[in-house]
């Protein structure tokens, strides 16, 4: 329930505290044209990051790599346009953070570090030798 608080109810109202108190300090209309130039700006960033991203992702699977990173980026990405979208300034500004390639790099670095992922390489695979042994074949 706080979760839900915080992010349906204390998000929007912190986000109106904040276009009251740039709007008194620039005025109105700029306050408006910057909402709408931040999130131009973002939306068309976010596309170059995208398919900057795609291309990455693709140049893995040539690779034989898994596109792990790839797919998280593409993710945050996604996660940083709809953030661009919702008009504020606080908004906007974990939408520039989540696009910007160097911190999104520090982000998953920290959230992910304790998380180990299987990397299956040819050191690690076990072959087990086996032999199937029909019962019902000897009955017949």
């Amino acid at each position: 329930m706080n979760t839900f608080f915080l992010i349906f109810i204390g998000l929007p109202a912190l986000e109106i505290f904040l276009m009251i108190k740039i709007g008194s300090k620039i005025g109105a209309i700029y306050t408006v044209a910057l909402i709408f130039l931040t999130a131009f700006i973002g939306i068309y960033y976010a596309r170059i990051q995208g398919i900057q991203t795609l291309r990455s992702g693709i140049l893995s699977l040539y690779r034989n790599e898994a596109p792990v990173y790839e797919i998280l980026s593409g993710a945050s990405i996604a996660l940083a346009s709809l953030l661009l979208i919702i008009p504020g300034f606080l908004t906007d500004i974990f939408g520039f953070i989540l696009l910007i390639p160097l911190t999104r790099r520090f982000l998953f670095k920290n959230f992910l570090k304790n998380k180990k992922i299987n990397n299956y390489n040819e050191k690690n695979k076990r072959i087990i030798d086996g032999e199937i042994i029909d019962k019902n074949k000897d009955e017949i």
